[in-house]
This record gives C-alpha cells, sequence and structure tokens, in this order.
C-alpha cells in the first residue's frame, strides 16, 4: 500500500493494453447481503478485497454470517436468516456506505439490538431516509442525528405500503429491497420525487431475482414479494464505476485501454460512462468480451446530465480542463453526501491547479486551460484520489496526498496505473 503524497508523472508514451479491473463493489457487498439471507453455502467468485468488503464481511460475521476464502478472488458464505443473531458489540463499518446501509437493513431482520458506528466522515454522511423507510415497516431505530451511529432493535420487519424519498441515494432503496423479501408479504416501496442513480436500484432489484427473489417495477417505485433466498454460486463482474478512471485515461490521453468482461449486458448503470466520452469524441468499442475506449488525444466538452452515473462525475471533471470547450456537469447534487462533498471538492483542487470551475448546487463547470502543480486534499475520499490521479497521468502536474485511501475500493489502483508506463514507479 502506498503512503505518503505521490507525485504521478506524466504518461508520455502512447498506451495500448488490458487494465485488470478488480470485482464490483457493488456487486461484492450485495451478493454478501443475498448470500447471508440465503440458507445454505453460497460461493461467490472475483470478490473485491478492499476496505469497503472487509468492513461488510466482519460485520456479518458478527451477526452469525461465517465466510471463508476458498480460492483466489473466491469466498464462501454459509448463509441463512437462523444463523442470525445479535452481536456483542457494536460492529465499526469505518466510511462504508454500502455496508452501513445494507447492515442497517439486515438488522431488522435480525431479533435483538444492533448498532453500527463509524469513523468521523461516516458520522457525517445522512441515513435518516432508511431509517424513515424501516420505521414504516415497524422497525424500531435509535439515531440522534440522522447519521449513524445507531441502533435497531430487529426481528419484526413488517410487509406494507411505504414512501421513501429517492433523489439523495439508491442505497436506502436497495437496502430495503433485499431486506423486505424476507417479510412475511408484499412488500410496496413508493418513491418521493426522482429516483437518483435508478441503474444501481435496477441492479440490486435483478440481483435478488438471481438469488430467488421477485422485485418489479413501475413509475411509481417497487414491489418486493416474499421469498427464501437460495444459496448459489455467483461471479462478480469487473467494477464499472473503477473502469471509468482508465477509460477517461484513455480518452485524454490519446491511449487505448480496454477492460474485460465489462460490456453493454453488465449488471452496472455506470458503464454508460463510455457514452459520455464517446459523445466527446472517444472511439468506443464494446463486444461480448469487454469493452475498450481510444482517444485521440483531444476532447470536445459536453453538457451532461450525470443523476444516474454520479460515481463517475469525478473522472469526467478531473479531465475536463484538457478538454476543448467547456464542460458542464448537471443535476449532481447528491454527491454532495457522499464520502466528502464531492462537488465541493472538485471545485477547490481544480481550482487550487489554476482551472476556472464555476458550480452550484447541483452542477459545476469546467473551463479549459493550463494547469500548475499541485497537491491534492483527497479528503481521504478514494473517487478523489482517483481522478487526479488519472489528470496527473496526463498533466504531469499532480500530486496525491493521499494514495493509500483507495484502499477503499480499488487497493491495487496505483500499481495498475504504474504499470502503463515504461518503467513502473
Amino acid at each position: 500500500m502506498r503512503s505518503g503524497p505521490l507525485h504521478i508523472p506524466k504518461l508520455t508514451a502512447t498506451v495500448t493494453r488490458v487494465w485488470p479491473i478488480p470485482g464490483s463493489k457493488s456487486i461484492t457487498n450485495r451478493a454478501f447481503i443475498l448470500a447471508a439471507l440465503s440458507e445454505g453455502d453460497s460461493v461467490l467468485d472475483n470478490v473485491l478485497a478492499s476496505d469497503d468488503t472487509r468492513h461488510m464481511r466482519i460485520g456479518l460475521q458478527a451477526l452469525g454470517i461465517a465466510s471463508h476464502d476458498t480460492g483466489p478472488g473466491q469466498v464462501t458464505v454459509r448463509g441463512g436468516r437462523s444463523r442470525l443473531r445479535a452481536p456483542s458489540a457494536p460492529l465499526f463499518i469505518g466510511n462504508s456506505g454500502t455496508s452501513v446501509r445494507f447492515l442497517t437493513a439486515l438488522a431488522a431482520l435480525v431479533p435483538g439490538r444492533t448498532t453500527l458506528q463509524g469513523d468521523e466522515h461516516m458520522a457525517k454522511r445522512p441515513i435518516s431516509d432508511l431509517i424513515d423507510g424501516l420505521r414504516q415497516l415497524g422497525v424500531e431505530i435509535d439515531c440522534a442525528t440522522g447519521c449513524p451511529p445507531l441502533t435497531i432493535t430487529g426481528g419484526d420487519l413488517r410487509a406494507g405500503d411505504l414512501v421513501m424519498r429517492g433523489d439523495r441515494s439508491s442505497q436506502y432503496f436497495s437496502a430495503l429491497l433485499m431486506a423486505a423479501a424476507c417479510a412475511p408479504g408484499e412488500t410496496r416501496v413508493r418513491i418521493d420525487g426522482e429516483l437518483v442513480s435508478r441503474p444501481y436500484v435496477e441492479m440490486t432489484a435483478r440481483m435478488v431475482g438471481d438469488f430467488g427473489g421477485s422485485i418489479s417495477s413501475d413509475s411509481d417505485g417497487f414491489v418486493v414479494r416474499p421469498c427464501a433466498y437460495r444459496a448459489r454460486p455467483y461471479r462478480i463482474e469487473p467494477d464499472a464505476s473503477s473502469a471509468s478512471y482508465p477509460f477517461a485515461l484513455a480518452a485524454a490521453g490519446g491511449h487505448r485501454l480496454e477492460v474485460a468482461g465489462l460490456n453493454r449486458q453488465t449488471l452496472q448503470g455506470d458503464v454508460a460512462f463510455v457514452d459520455v466520452l464517446r459523445a466527446m469524441g472517444a472511439r468506443v468499442e464494446q463486444t461480448a468480451l469487454g469493452t475498450a475506449v481510444a482517444g485521440s488525444g483531444s476532447l470536445d466538452g459536453i453538457d451532461v446530465d450525470m443523476f444516474h452515473i454520479s460515481d463517475t462525475v469525478m473522472s469526467l471533471a478531473a479531465i475536463a480542463p484538457l478538454c476543448a470547450a467547456p464542460v458542464t456537469i448537471r443535476n449532481i447534487g447528491n454527491i454532495r453526501i457522499k464520502e466528502c462533498d464531492r462537488l465541493a471538492a472538485m471545485v477547490s483542487e481544480l481550482g487550487r491547479m489554476g482551472a476556472r470551475v464555476e458550480a452550484g448546487e447541483d452542477w459545476l463547470r469546467v473551463h479549459p486551460g493550463p494547469l500548475r502543480p499541485a497537491t491534492i486534499d483527497c479528503r481521504s475520499d478514494h473517487r478523489i484520489a482517483m481522478s487526479f490521479g488519472v489528470l496527473g497521468a496526463c498533466s504531469g502536474v499532480v500530486t496525491i496526498d493521499d494514495p493509500a485511501c483507495t484502499a477503499k475500493t480499488y487497493p491495487g489502483f496505483w500499481d495498475d496505473l504504474s504499470a502503463c508506463y515504461p518503467s513502473p514507479w
């Protein structure tokens, strides 16, 4: 693990290679929850090993669900609701948003009291929308601030109708939908407003179906039917959000980078990031085997709504100063409640490099122009670090203050970026 400030040298030679993206964090942590609720042994392949998935595994272990490494990238989960038990101590989940949200809903099925707490960053991340949804199904939850820590008194998750606000995090919906399949009857979840990052909830619905459940959707929301989840083997796709970094590097730097195993049939909506790059002038090739992006070294500007692929906003914003015209990114207010206020962070750090940036509550516009050397304050946010790492490879003027923070979702990122150079650093 790289620690201490890391200067990213400019990548001067044209690169053509396959970039080995690790397994999807979003799919890995969903698969852990679904395997935990499935009676029997589920064998998960291409599992992401990262801080977020480690917190999930440790949390499930404390709740009675054992998992064991049974091969390279393979984890066997011994699941079943009958194994769930209240933990003997509070569960620490660091700054893992999927872990705290998914485990909060799972804890509604666990007899007794479960307390979830995180680090200082997690203590600022709202979870009140999920709490409100679970309370509508009869779950008792104590949470003083609307952010972790929180205590769930579980064991009696009812079926029924509920309404949840949709514009802040799709993870609240995914968490509740996976747990609601274990309620004694049909549950209807109605959306108040527009649902952000809807492809992530559609991913959840497809995975619930893979494990034996059934979720249908309409314009108002989702209907979850009761089921008994079934243990099964399950292979996890490469992470589409992590793939946005090599794709952005290829497009902005004039390289050709390919990610195997990620194509149009993926569960993950963030693969649509390549459509944004295509609209800016990059060449995109998609086959049944994978996706490649090739750039000419020059990108057009764009005005784009990224409401549904907000985890890739930083990947685009970071390369925006290199484009031939301004890049405007709209409808992204929800990124203010991620690991940090990502919208403010991008404005601040691009400005630190001399870029001209305009911003509002839910949009930003980056103008093209020369950049000056700067050390980037990553705010312990993995996506800030990796996005500016791409800009560093294109410009040679970036130093990352906290490269180790990428361990949250992509521990090997700097090694994979370094492998693009004639002499790895």
